[in-house]
C-alpha cells in the first residue's frame, strides 16, 4: 500500500514520512515548498527522504492543483495523511487570505478526491488552538469550541466542521488530530523552543509574552508521530462512527518559564529576557485531555521536557554546523 503524506516537507510531515519509509512503507509526498520560512530547511528534510528507493516526490499547491486525481490514480492510494497547511496564529494577523487558501480551499480539494475514490481513508491535521481561551482544563474533545481566538484556529474548526459534513454525505473514514505544540529535531524555525535555542546560544535576547506566566503542553514529535500511524492503522469498526477526532498531547503542560529554564540548564546559558505583554491570538495554556486518545489509538507519550529539548539542541548544534 502507498500512502500519500502532504505537507512532507514541512516538520511533522517530513518525520512521519521517514518513519513510515524505514518501515519500508511507499509514501508519496506532497509539497508546496513556500517560503513561510526558510525554505532550505524544507529542502534540507527532502534531501534525506529522497534517498529512499520507496519515496515519490511531487511539488503541488494543494489549493489549485488539478493533479492531485491524477497521482491518487497512477500510485493507487487508499489513504491519506493531510498535513499541509500554513502554520501560525501571529501571522494569520499579518496575512489572513492565505490561511483561506491554503486551510480551507486545499483542504477541500483533499475531500473531494476522498470521495471520488473508493475506501480512501483520510488522517489530517487540526490543532490545540481549536480549544481557543477554554477555561477548563485539561481541553477534552468534547468542550466547545465555538470561541476561537485567531483566524489559524478558525481554519482548523472550519476543517473538522467540513470533515463532519463530508463523512456523513459520503460516507468516508476520517480521523482529525488536534496536535498539541510540537517540538523537536528537524523542527519549525518560527516556533518558541527553536526561537530560544537560537537566540540563547547567539546570546541574544529572547521575547517572552506575559512575564512567561503561559503553559503549553509541550509533545515531542516521536510521540505525534507514533499517534499519527495508530490514527492510519485505526480500524473504523462502527459503521456510525465515520470521523474521530483525537488529541495529541504530552497531558503535562509546563510553564514558558520552566522550560526556558530548562533550555538555560542544557545549553548553559542564562537567557536574556525581554518581556512582552500577551500577544493577540495567543491563548494562556493549553492542556490535552488524552482519555479517547489513550483508549482507542493506544496513544502513549513517553518523552518528558527535558529529554526531548536535550535531542533537539543536539540536533539543531548539528544542523547550523552543517
Amino acid at each position: 500500500m502507498t500512502i500519500l503524506i502532504t505537507g512532507a516537507a514541512g516538520f511533522i510531515g517530513s518525520r512521519l514520512t521517514l518513519e513510515l519509509l524505514k518501515s519500508g512503507k511507499n509514501v508519496v509526498g506532497l509539497d508546496n515548498l513556500n517560503d513561510y520560512y526558510d525554505v532550505n530547511l524544507k529542502k534540507y528534510r527532502l534531501k534525506k527522504l529522497c534517498s529512499y528507493k520507496k519515496f515519490s516526490f511531487h511539488k503541488l499547491d494543494l489549493s489549485k492543483t488539478r493533479n492531485l486525481e491524477k497521482i491518487l490514480k497512477k500510485y493507487k492510494i487508499k489513504k491519506i495523511c493531510h498535513l499541509a497547511a500554513q502554520a501560525g496564529v501571529r501571522y494569520s494577523l499579518k496575512n489572513p487570505k492565505i490561511y483561506l487558501k491554503y486551510n480551507i480551499d486545499g483542504f477541500l480539494n483533499i475531500l473531494e478526491v476522498c470521495r471520488q475514490f473508493d475506501k480512501i481513508k483520510l488522517v489530517y491535521a487540526s490543532s490545540s488552538s481549536v480549544y481557543g481561551g477554554n477555561k477548563k482544563v485539561p481541553f477534552s474533545v468534547l468542550d466547545d469550541v465555538s470561541k476561537p481566538v485567531s483566524l489559524y484556529a478558525v481554519t482548523k474548526r472550519s476543517n473538522e466542521l467540513m470533515a463532519e459534513s463530508y463523512s456523513k454525505l459520503f460516507k468516508l473514514n476520517i480521523i482529525g488530530l488536534r496536535f498539541f505544540t510540537v517540538y523537536g529535531p528537524w523542527g519549525r524555525p518560527d516556533m518558541a523552543i527553536w526561537m530560544f535555542t537560537e537566540a540563547m546560544l547567539k546570546k541574544h535576547k529572547i521575547n517572552v509574552f506575559n512575564n512567561g506566566n503561559l503553559s503549553r503542553d509541550f509533545t515531542y514529535i516521536d510521540d505525534i508521530i507514533k499517534g499519527i500511524r495508530a490514527s492510519l492503522d485505526f480500524n473504523f469498526k462502527n459503521k456510525n462512527s465515520l470521523h474521530h477526532i483525537f488529541n495529541l498531547g504530552n497531558n503535562k503542560p509546563v510553564t514558558v518559564n520552566k522550560m526556558i529554564a530548562t533550555l538555560e540548564k542544557i545549553l548553559s546559558v542564562k537567557a536574556k529576557k525581554n518581556f512582552l505583554p500577551m500577544q493577540p491570538g495567543d491563548v494562556k495554556r493549553t492542556f490535552a485531555d488524552i482519555k479517547s486518545s489513550k483508549k482507542l489509538l493506544g496513544f502513549n507519550p513517553s518523552y518528558p521536557l527535558e529529554e526531548g529539548l536535550i535531542r533537539f539542541t543536539e540536533w539543531y548544534k548539528s544542523y547550523v554546523r552543517n
